[in-house]
């Protein structure tokens, strides 16, 4: 367990991947899983939930006084190869839709762009679809059940990996017959991240003592699922695919981790220095990396 958990005000924030060829990676976040373009120039491109470029978070008057919010980063090095398949790095990122509906839009987003899921599933804490960016990026697509409705035990959640209905969840989507094309709704976040980890037990060590997760579920000896605030999960972590190497090539640079505030991210500095975690500052963030070299970004809200 955790010496200190960290607040329950604790979300995740940009995803950054580094892609060889943005112009090929780029419609497939606009236009498959709905994010807009922010930013672009320069072999680099901000996407979120609003149209017009700025910081992370600002009103969007036009969505009703919503948040809009830069979720993904990509960073174009065209000399960045494959990532090798022994080494460790991204399992998916994980777009959060804020309705079933929302997620109906997207997976008829995903049907009229010709991609290919590679898995839909009921986990009893939410519904998913997955899918791989023209990289080979995972990206998981998915809105959550209600809290009150996620089974738990001792303390933990009990996820799960089901069938899911996709033609009943295409029947409850929102938007019009000619309207697949909408974007992300505003409300729509990075929800977690998944890794693929070297050793379990070490990603334990920086994640859950040294940065303050808590562990919700812990699956046998190959995977563990951590959160803040009593959420499903912000951060997976698995063995499954027996990676042997720290991550390098295309893929997961870094992500964001958002504190509340500035005695949350005192804290969280604090935590690394005593566990021997390396850390340095860029912009008022708090800059460390991962047992397998991916980098984590402490930011404040």
């Amino acid at each position: 367990m955790p010496t200190r958990s960290l607040p329950a005000e604790t979300r995740l924030g940009r995803v950054t991947l580094t892609v060889s060829d943005l112009d090929a990676v780029l419609p497939f976040y606009r236009d498959v899983v709905g994010l807009r373009v922010r930013e672009q120039g320069d072999g680099r491109a901000v996407l979120g939930t609003a149209a017009d470029a700025g910081g992370t978070a600002e009103v969007d008057d036009s969505a009703g006084g919503a948040v809009a919010t830069d979720l993904l980063v990509l960073e174009e090095d065209p000399d960045a190869g494959p990532r090798p398949s022994n080494a460790a790095g991204l399992f998916h990122t994980a777009f959060l839709f804020p309705s079933r509906s929302a997620l109906g839009d997207a997976l008829a987003r995903v049907r009229d762009a010709g991609a290919r899921l590679t898995g839909a599933s009921d986990h009893r804490v939410s519904e998913a679809l997955y899918l791989r960016d023209p990289e080979g990026n995972g990206v998981e697509l998915y809105r959550d059940r209600p809290r009150g409705e996620w089974p738990e035990a001792d303390g933990e959640v009990e996820m799960d990996t089901l069938p899911l209905d996709v033609d009943a969840l295409l029947a409850d989507r929102a938007g019009d017959a000619d309207a697949a094309g909408d974007p992300a709704p505003a409300g729509t976040t990075v929800g977690h991240v998944h890794l693929e980890v070297t050793d379990l037990d070490a990603a334990e060590a920086f994640y859950v003592d040294a940065a303050g997760f808590d562990v919700r579920q812990r699956m046998g000896t190959d995977a563990l699922f951590l959160a803040a605030g009593g959420y499903h999960h912000h951060v997976g972590l698995n063995t499954w695919n027996r990676r042997g190497a720290p991550t390098t090539g295309r893929g997961i640079a870094r992500f964001e981790v958002i504190a509340p505030d500035g005695d949350a991210l005192e804290a969280v500095r604090e935590s690394f220095v005593a566990a021997g975690v390396e850390v340095t500052e860029d912009a008022g963030a708090l800059v460390v990396r991962d047992p397998d070299g991916i980098g984590v970004r402490v930011v404040v809200d």
